[in-house]
């Protein structure tokens, strides 16, 4: 049974608040949410609650922000590669083909090689490895000139024309794009390129000037691609030429100051299919991808034959 003392409130006791829609009654021993004002729900998180009520109840203004700058976007366009084929299993003559890629302004002819093989013909056959101009292992002929497909931007192939795109000249087509290297590798090793001294081994590495290396620094630069010696007419016409390459890989070494053997490649270089077939023409210089100055190294080798002076 109630007393009724339980029903009275003392004079003195805070009367609870009306409990309404927008308040609650607050459990015990937890301040009621009426006792702060209310933060506006789009107050940015790391903005003080005591920044938005001191701003007079009203929705504090989200900071502004800079948008971050957008990169250009690349063009693109159409291109038309015609590309030389050849397949011995069912060609007898070598036949011209042509295909439609789109490419972008900063893509290279490795690139859009690679789009037909892995998008519209995967019988197309090519060498590639690094892709970066330093294997040279996909040199090929470019609308007539001898280049490196991975170092040949599209745009600067006059691409509102098609591209004709075929193997180097000068050494046995074996299918499409790719050629036998063997003989041109063959002149490379006849040349004997490598280091050949006497005496025990050094105890220390064999010292050398800076104008020392100077002297035969250019032909250091070669990486057996090939352009420079398939770009030449008398090792089309002969494919017993040494070859702008054989000559260049013997000049490394004949002008190396720790060398002993200069004489001996001088003698191999003075066979008449050696350096004298060498008729000036300059196709190789222009064809080096790496920018080696061919014809005169060739020149210097002739010059080191007449004079015996290294």
């Amino acid at each position: 049974m109630t007393s009724p003392d339980d029903n009275l409130t003392s004079p003195d006791a805070p009367s609870n608040p009306p409990v309404g829609p927008e308040t609650s009654a607050p459990p015990t021993g937890e301040p009621s949410q009426a006792q702060h004002p209310a933060v506006p729900a789009d107050t940015p998180r790391d903005e003080p609650a005591s920044v938005a009520a001191a701003a007079g109840g009203q929705e504090a203004a989200a900071p502004s922000r800079v948008p971050a700058p957008r990169a250009p976007e690349v063009p693109t366009f159409e291109v038309t590669l015609r590309i030389r084929r050849f397949d011995p299993e069912r060609d007898e003559e070598p036949h011209w083909e042509d295909y439609q890629v789109t490419v972008h302004s900063t893509d290279r002819l490795l690139d859009a090689l690679h789009q037909v093989k892995w998008e519209q013909d995967g019988s197309l056959s090519f060498r590639r490895s690094c892709a970066h101009g330093v294997c040279g292992s996909d040199a090929m002929r470019v609308n007539g000139r001898n280049r490196l497909s991975c170092k040949s931007l599209i745009k600067d192939l006059t691409p509102e024309k098609p591209i004709l795109v075929e193997a180097i000249k000068g050494l046995p087509l074996l299918k499409d794009l790719i050629v036998d290297m063997e003989p041109f590798f063959q002149a490379y090793r006849n040349v004997m390129p490598f280091l050949v001294t006497s005496g025990n081994d050094p105890s220390r590495e064999r010292l050398q000037s800076p104008e020392q290396r100077a002297r035969f620094d250019d032909t250091t630069k070669c990486i057996l691609c090939a352009a420079c010696t398939s770009a030449c007419p008398v090792f089309w016409a002969d494919g017993q030429y040494f070859g702008p390459q054989a000559i260049v890989g013997a000049h490394r070494f004949i002008f190396d100051s720790r060398d002993e053997a200069a004489d001996l490649r001088l003698e191999i270089l003075n066979d008449r299919e050696g350096v004298w077939r060498c008729r000036t023409i300059f196709n190789c210089t222009e064809a080096c991808p790496r920018g080696i100055e061919v014809t005169k190294a060739i020149q210097e080798v002739k010059r080191a034959l007449l004079t015996r002076k290294i």
